[in-house]
């Protein structure tokens, strides 16, 4: 996934108000940008980060500018806007870039199923079971190389655990997938501190034949790119 227009660099202000970022330009001038993730953004959020935005001449957007990146220690780089994950598996769903799911051809987005719920990606294949993928957004590092989901409670993300765990019950293949925007982590694990409910949900999930995947991304000023495949912790606690 590329980025539309060449991203310009700033120093991160403030973030506020969930979708609102205040940045200083490199000219100095302080702009206000929209910030793509409701999130809590920990560790991501600091004032003086340098950020990175992409800027537009829309002229039906309210805001010129948008929040893409974060510069990290060492040449390493996060992604911040949580609509990118599902773009970037999109295009390695349809490359059949993702081993364990390369036997699908039809890949079809936003499919209604469950409770009230749509499924990320469908994917269809004569001869074999529906797979059913859902995929979430991973960029929290609090120690050593370790990844971890969630940055906050999320009852919607234990619903689609709970989701997915009855549909492999019906006999459909059912993934969890974790793509890690950040170029700094080796591997994954449940924050059950942060929510105890999410990873006892993600255990009984495993449990129930959910696969679980993660894959971390090639991260640089041009765009977003799946990348290998990272080990997940045995349990929530590891």
């Amino acid at each position: 996934m590329r980025f539309d227009t060449p991203l310009v660099p700033a120093r991160l202000i403030r973030r506020y108000n969930r979708f609102l970022t205040d940045a200083e330009l490199e000219t100095g001038e302080i702009i206000k940008a929209h910030c793509p993730n409701p999130g809590s953004m920990m560790g991501l959020k600091e004032p003086g980060l340098r950020i990175w935005l992409e800027p537009n001449d829309d002229p039906k957007k309210k805001l010129k500018y948008g929040w893409r990146l974060v510069e990290l220690p060492d040449g390493h780089w996060s992604g911040i806007d949580t609509a990118v994950p599902n773009r970037v598996v999109g295009e390695a769903l349809r490359s059949r870039a993702v081993a364990e799911l390369s036997g699908y051809e039809g890949v079809r987005p936003e499919v209604k199923y469950g409770t009230n719920s749509r499924i990320d990606f469908l994917l269809t294949q004569e001869g074999l079971p529906d797979a059913y993928v859902e995929v979430k957004n991973v960029h929290l590092r609090r120690e050593d190389d370790w990844a971890e989901f969630p940055d906050s409670v999320t009852a919607r993300g234990a619903k689609h655990l709970g989701e997915l765990s009855n549909m492999a019950a019906q006999g459909h293949r059912a993934v969890m997938l974790y793509l890690v925007q950040r170029t700094d982590c080796a591997r994954l694990k449940m924050a059950a501190d942060l929510d105890p409910a999410y990873a006892a949900a993600f255990q009984a999930a495993r449990d129930a034949g959910v696969e679980m995947l993660c894959y971390d991304t090639v991260i640089d000023r041009d765009g977003v790119s799946f990348g290998r495949p990272l080990p997940i912790a045995a349990t929530p606690h590891n």
